[in-house]
């Protein structure tokens, strides 16, 4: 398709931290493929950080799960854009009909064997089948599908000044030196690696190393982190809550993150930071480090794979054992 200054492109990703960092190059295919074409991004409110000051965009619609009043008034505003093209990279029910009600004349996503709820298909005006692999390939394949051409794979994140002074802040103030981050957290219990576990992995390091581990957490996961904490004993990891940028700044001075399948383990990719990702029931050719160098630990059997929730620790993640975890950091890192 040739370039254009004139198109209007409607980006509908909602959430969450891991899925909009899978997005990132899908929405910088389109902006080299239309370098003159207005690319507005509709998410919700709470993501939105991660977008602003984003080079492909020209702006960040925040959507607020609030009154009919709200959602009214965006839906009047996005109208007001007059998009030609809106994609729906979400493959929901809710994200077709935000699509839909924006009043581009062109409204493309997954087919209805792709989508991640059939039903949303109906309301697009173009389908596209979803390849197999890597979701930010299928992201891609999506954006393909709507004009943009293949260009190089790049993950746009801006960090703003204020989150590195505040991290800056509270990093010296707690006397860190080289530090490990691991995220313990992940959604669905199913995912995760038992805290215990974590706090085994924080002494080793620091005995074998010196390096101290900072626990970071989201909401809800106060308790798992505080767990990991005790768990470490001696090895004093220091337990961080950030925002988005925070977390960006963290995550880029680290020497290394262990976490599981969730979204600061795709921002640390996303950002360059050694990776080691422990699956259990996801698939990481699909939901894995989007990067050949990071490394997957993973144990689980073939008929384990699903990606629905689960409420205890799954066989496939106590599978995993502290010793392969730190070999695998050694590995990563260049010390084995």
């Amino acid at each position: 398709m040739p370039e254009k200054s004139d198109e209007r492109f409607l980006i509908v990703r909602l959430g969450s931290l891991g899925d909009l960092v899978h997005t990132l190059p899908a929405i910088a295919s389109l902006r080299d493929s239309f370098p003159g074409a207005r690319i507005d991004w509709l998410v919700e409110r709470k993501w939105a950080a991660l977008l602003d000051g984003n080079p492909d965009l020209d702006e960040t619609v925040r959507f607020d799960r609030g009154s009919w009043g709200m959602l009214r008034d965006c839906i009047r505003r996005l109208r007001a854009m007059r998009y030609t093209c809106a994609i729906d990279f979400q493959g929901l029910y809710k994200s077709a009909i935000l699509t839909m009600l924006s009043g581009a004349p062109r409204r493309v996503g997954f087919n209805r064997h792709a989508a991640r709820e059939g039903i949303a298909a109906v309301l697009y005006t173009q389908r596209a089948a979803c390849p197999a692999g890597h979701v930010v390939q299928q992201n891609l394949a999506l954006a393909e599908a709507a004009g943009a051409r293949k260009t190089a794979c790049r993950f746009p994140v801006q960090v703003p000044p204020e989150a590195e002074a505040e991290v800056s802040r509270r990093l010296a103030s707690s006397g860190l030196g080289e530090f490990f981050v691991l995220s313990p957290g992940g959604g669905w219990r199913s995912k995760c690696w038992p805290p215990e576990r974590y706090g085994e992995l924080c002494r080793e390091l620091e005995r074998r190393y010196g390096w101290r581990a900072i626990v970071n957490h989201g909401p809800g996961e106060e308790e798992v982190a505080e767990a990991v904490c005790a768990a470490a004993a001696k090895a004093k990891p220091l337990r961080l809550f950030t925002d988005i940028p925070q977390l960006a700044v963290l995550l880029r001075g680290a020497k290394v993150l262990v976490a599981g399948d969730t979204g600061p383990l795709h921002l640390a990719v996303a950002l360059g930071t050694p990776v080691v990702g422990l699956y259990g029931p996801t698939d990481p050719q699909r939901n894995g480090p989007y990067s050949h160098e990071d490394i997957v630990l993973r144990n689980a059997r073939p008929e384990e794979t699903t990606h629905r929730r689960g409420n205890n620790y799954s066989a496939a993640m106590l599978r995993i054992p502290v010793e392969q975890v730190v070999a695998a950091v050694e590995r990563r890192l260049g010390l084995a």
